[in-house]
């Protein structure tokens, strides 16, 4: 959109009207060029038999149409839920380095465990290297 489109948005100037003979060429040249598209693609088909299904099943229509619209509603409430949630827990920078401390001081445990074989950790301070 160009500057002048802008300018007539934020200052609310006057829209073209469809009949008036300034802007008449124009709106049936873009309704020329809607209907054409409407017909390549066969929307203008596909609209009208829903439109004769409307008319024929009203209620079921209105039952349909309100169905889809609530489902939708009921599926992102669902979601965001879901999303809300399923938040991760936060961990600090000091939390992670003392689980990493940690884990390292289990695994080596461990392994003094298996070359000792006694499961006697107390060694003297003469026996470390």
């Amino acid at each position: 959109m160009n500057i002048k489109g802008f300018r007539r948005m934020l200052l609310g100037e006057k829209m073209p009207d469809r009949n008036d003979p300034k802007y008449k060429e124009r709106y049936e040249r873009d309704v020329e060029a809607g209907r054409k598209f409407a017909k390549a693609t066969r929307i203008d088909k596909a609209a009208a038999k829903v439109q004769g299904f409307a008319n024929v099943h009203r209620t079921l229509f209105l039952v349909i149409v309100f169905a889809f619209v609530l489902g939708g509603l009921a599926w992102n409430i669902y979601r965001i839920t879901v999303v809300y949630r399923h938040q991760p827990a936060e961990r600090t920078a000091t939390e992670m380095q003392d689980s990493v401390l940690r884990e390292r001081h289990r695994m080596l445990q461990e392994e003094e465990l298996r070359e000792t074989g006694t499961g006697n950790t107390n060694r003297s301070k003469t026996d470390l290297p």
